[in-house]
């Protein structure tokens, strides 16, 4: 029985525990309004602007909106990520066709989690 419990530790340690989902984060900068979930309201954006726009996979026919997801960087090229996670909040469909990545994050959450502003980074989300 030890002999399981030491090995199921150095298997979780070996691949990491990964509570959420994966998927690709780019960064946009603005202008981020009007956006398909509240228009030009500035109110829909939430302290320090951590927020993002969504691509088709996650939209699920504007249901996402108001949505709030904890990302954690997971990689990179040239080790972009930033230890620590942020709540973002989702604000708007993928302003762009074909989206280039399945999030879109504000410039200031991409800061918060990215030392490269313009890297494609893979990140660990879960629904709040």
């Amino acid at each position: 029985m030890r002999f399981l419990v030491i090995l199921a530790i150095v298997v979780l340690s070996l691949i990491g525990l990964v509570l959420g989902d994966i998927c690709t984060a780019a960064s946009y900068g603005p202008p981020y309004i009007p956006t398909r979930c509240n228009g030009n309201r500035q109110d829909q954006f939430p302290p320090g602007n951590l927020f993002v726009a969504v691509s088709e996979g996650l939209w699920d026919n504007g249901a996402a909106c108001g949505r709030r997801y904890r990302l954690r960087c997971l990689s990179g090229n040239n080790k972009p990520c930033k230890d620590g996670t942020i709540d973002v909040k989702v604000v708007d469909y993928c302003p762009r066709s074909p989206c280039p990545s399945t999030l879109l994050m504000s410039t200031n959450a991409f800061a918060a989690i990215s030392n490269s502003p313009t890297a494609k980074i893979n990140v660990e989300y879960i629904q709040i």
